[in-house]
């Protein structure tokens, strides 16, 4: 099957399994299947993205009727580890896990596979899944999300973008700045940026010094939307360059500045519909011996938000679904 086919074909059964979709709502544990529990435990820090990929979840659970069990571990490997087995023990009827650094999880998502509960991963994992037991990943490929960035610059006529990594260990985010090489025909340069998410204070400081020094940075691609907003923004600012920015994820302050045109795009891998499918797809597992995906990812996005679509996409943001 030609890629073209294969993305219509898993767009398709996206838009079958979304068709039921409500509003965000507690999970019903009376409903008709309330004895499945489905577990997604994520590196999630409860923040504004992840947030919305709950309510995707918690949206699903209530739609099939089980009993959902979500949980995230703040960016800590090991905690999501623990949590992932202490779901085992607790009786969890199928799990989703994203999987930013997947050694950590590994052991205890083949425990999960050996003792017969299947497994996806979402968000971060694409490349891996299969090693971990998960029969198909829900989300982004951040390889694909870095490239359409490059070609994205590459229209603006940019020729040196910056890429700053603000979480040393999280694979998905080298491989976005992978993919912006791949088909940016300029420099594209990684930047350290750990722990940026901490001290955005201090990240906008570093950024800073890195764009005074080197003056023919004309671009940088931020890996989040708050460090876009609140790090690159105020450092090319107070750098004194005219830079264009693009991002990877939403908030509302990168949509403020797409729409007041201080930023050029954000990418958007639609994460509601990650915590959305990933139960969708373990309740068909658990109902109906479905394996979708065929081996693949089912992929997200990405998506691009831009000032021509901006407005609608705030309100969807204002919705909580988006």
């Amino acid at each position: 099957m030609s890629l073209k086919m294969k993305a219509l074909a898993l767009a398709a059964v996206s838009a079958i399994a979304l068709s039921g979709c409500s509003a965000a709502a507690p999970a019903d544990t009376k409903g008709a299947h309330a004895d499945l529990k489905v577990c997604v435990y994520t590196h999630g820090d409860g923040g504004s993205f992840w947030t919305v990929a709950q309510k995707g979840a918690e949206a699903a659970a209530a739609d099939l009727g089980v009993t959902l069990d979500y949980q995230g571990s703040n960016n800590d490997s090991a905690k999501q580890a623990s949590t992932i087995e202490a779901g085992i023990a607790a009786g969890c009827s199928a799990i989703a896990a994203s999987a930013p650094d997947a050694g950590a999880i590994k052991d205890a998502m083949l425990k999960a596979h050996a003792a017969g509960i299947p497994t996806v991963t979402m968000n971060s994992g694409s490349s891996v899944f299969k090693d971990l037991g998960a029969f198909t990943h829900v989300g982004q490929d951040e390889i694909i999300a870095g490239q359409q960035a490059g070609l994205k610059f590459n229209e603006m006529g940019v020729k040196h973008v910056l890429c700053p990594i603000q979480e040393a260990a999280n694979v998905g985010l080298e491989e976005r700045c992978k993919g912006l090489a791949q088909t940016f025909k300029g420099k594209a340069e990684n930047f350290n940026l750990d722990g940026g998410l901490a001290d955005l204070t201090a990240a906008a400081a570093k950024l800073q010094a890195a764009l005074t020094a080197d003056k023919t940075i004309d671009a940088v691609f931020a890996l989040n939307a708050d460090i876009a907003a609140k790090a690159v923004l105020p450092a090319a600012e107070a750098a004194g360059v005219t830079l264009k920015i693009g991002t990877v994820d939403m908030s509302p302050e990168a949509l403020d500045a797409i729409e007041a045109g201080t930023m050029e795009f954000a990418i958007d891998q639609q994460q509601y519909a990650q915590g959305y499918m990933s139960v969708v797809l373990l309740y068909l597992n658990l109902t109906n011996g479905h394996e979708l995906g065929g081996g693949q990812p089912v992929y997200t996005g990405p998506g691009f938000v831009t000032k021509s679509n901006v407005a609608n996409v705030k309100k969807l943001v204002a919705a909580g679904t988006r």
